[in-house]
């Protein structure tokens, strides 16, 4: 007799799971969706309504003949479905026995970069698709140079359409061949290559009998299996602070997500900007106190002693600290419809701090489609390339290279509140080096301000640092 299904232990086990985050790139009909509705069909990911739909989809704006379209699983925008192609990033959920998967499905035409960009941000394992009839072409090479710049580690080489080369040994490696001599450029490691079909689904989910000179694993095994939890920096231990709870008079603890490191009950830190250091009392989550907490936990850290941390502020350890800074160099990416503005103000949102920012150095800009670097100019929409920023506001940060979430920022225009820029920091840049002009001094002589105001206008000038605002006072 079949013994009864243990609900409890069941849910206990799917919760233990990890999650990888993955997207899909390629160009235009490489057939990145049909993948990853592939994936979700052959995994036996659907239910039943699902199916219904999509089958009844395929045969009224399906692009697969009288067979099933996996790509309208995918593409559900009604512009995506005339077109056959992508333009809005999709998120789709499924799990596994082994691992829990979020893909972004991210567009292959240049004009929607930022929309890659956006499902890119978060990913541990991009899917590079190809065309085994083109081979590697300019949109291969642009998102490639895309991936290393968000620093995913796993690269997956998916060569598709082979049935349409006859499942060529010989088209398969050459294809490898070239695309090896792109990733050793960019200095990416970790790349695996697979022969699929996706609509047919050679080596998606099973291996495939049309490929016995492929060893390799299936499509599906490979992602359920990559080793992620080293892409994690366990050794920097970063605590952006994001709020202050006081809850009563005997509790005060400082809440936010552990960017990066380790902490323990016991271990010494040090708050900045503050440079006061204390030691951790406990570490309080929503099951109770624990003794220790890792990244991507969110808690809340009391100290022994009283230390007035706010929001914005940073938990590190002492003998481990990030840049702390108002310049740095950094590569942006364009993604407002507005040309970039290098006279304009902009808010600079870094983890929980958000402070007034400038940019005060056009440094290059790369030419995407061929890696060349070219003088630099106003940016463009979806266009990338090296800037110098000067904050109002002292940051705390990391080369995105070292640590991508404190690596990492957005600028906001503050007139139209859309999100101008993303920017992964490369190195900090010396302040003494600054101009004078980009930062407003008050000359208050000059202005003829008597001297009795001084006080209450340098109290003021504080108010607006601590509000992001810098302005220097001449007395």
């Amino acid at each position: 007799m079949k013994e009864p299904l243990d609900i409890k232990a069941y849910l206990d086990a799917d919760e233990q799971k990890d999650l990888l985050r993955l997207l899909t790139a390629g160009s235009v009909d490489d057939g990145k969706s049909t993948l990853i509705g592939r994936l979700l069909f052959d995994s036996k990911k659907l239910y039943d309504d699902q199916l219904a739909a999509l089958e009844r989809d395929s045969k009224r704006v399906g692009n697969a003949g009288d067979s099933i379209d996996y790509a309208l699983l995918l593409d559900g925008l009604k512009a995506e479905r005339e077109e056959g192609i992508t333009i809005d990033v999709a998120y789709r959920y499924f799990s596994t026995n082994r691992r829990k998967f979020i893909i972004a499905d991210t567009p292959g035409h240049e004009q929607y970069t930022r929309n890659m960009i956006t499902g890119g941000s978060t990913a541990n394992l991009a899917i590079i698709l190809i065309d085994a009839r083109k081979g590697v072409i300019t949109q291969t090479r642009r998102h490639t140079y895309l991936v290393s710049l968000l620093g995913i580690k796993h690269i997956v080489l998916a060569v598709n359409k082979m049935d349409l080369v006859d499942f060529s040994k010989e088209v398969f490696d050459a294809i490898v061949a070239e695309y090896r001599q792109l990733t050793d450029h960019l200095g990416i490691e970790d790349v695996t290559c697979f022969p699929l079909s996706a609509r047919e689904g050679d080596n998606v989910v099973e291996k495939s009998d049309r490929t016995p000179w492929y060893d390799g694993p299936a499509l599906l095994h490979f992602l359920e299996t990559v080793p992620i939890h080293a892409d994690r920096n366990f050794d920097d231990f970063r605590y952006p602070v994001q709020y202050v709870l006081r809850p009563d008079l005997n509790f005060r603890g400082f809440c936010g997500k552990v960017a990066s490191g380790v902490i323990r009950v016991g271990d010494e830190v040090m708050a900045l900007p503050s440079m006061k250091r204390s030691h951790v009392q406990s570490i309080v989550t929503y099951e109770g106190e624990q003794q220790i907490a890792f990244p991507p936990q969110s808690v809340t850290i009391t100290l022994e002693d009283e230390i007035d941390i706010s929001r914005g502020e940073m938990i590190v350890k002492p003998d481990n600290q990030p840049h702390i800074g108002r310049h740095f160099t950094t590569m942006l990416v364009w993604m407002d419809e507005e040309p970039m503005d290098t006279g304009k103000q902009f808010f600079l949102k870094h983890n929980t701090n958000t402070t007034r920012a400038t940019i005060c150095a056009l440094r290059n800009r790369v030419d995407v489609n061929t890696l060349e670097e070219k003088a630099g100019k106003p940016f463009q929409l979806n266009e990338i390339g090296q800037v110098d920023i000067l904050t109002a506001k002292t940051l705390f940060f990391d080369a995105y290279a070292k640590n991508r979430q404190t690596g990492a920022f957005i600028l906001i225009d503050p007139i139209t509140n859309n999100t101008s820029a993303v920017g992964m920091i490369l190195a900090p840049l010396d302040e003494r080096s600054l101009e004078n002009d980009l930062i407003p001094t008050l000359d208050l002589p000059k202005l003829g301000i008597a001297e009795e105001h001084y006080a209450a206008i340098d109290t003021a000038v504080k108010e607006l640092a601590r509000q992001g605002l810098e302005i220097k006072v001449k007395h």
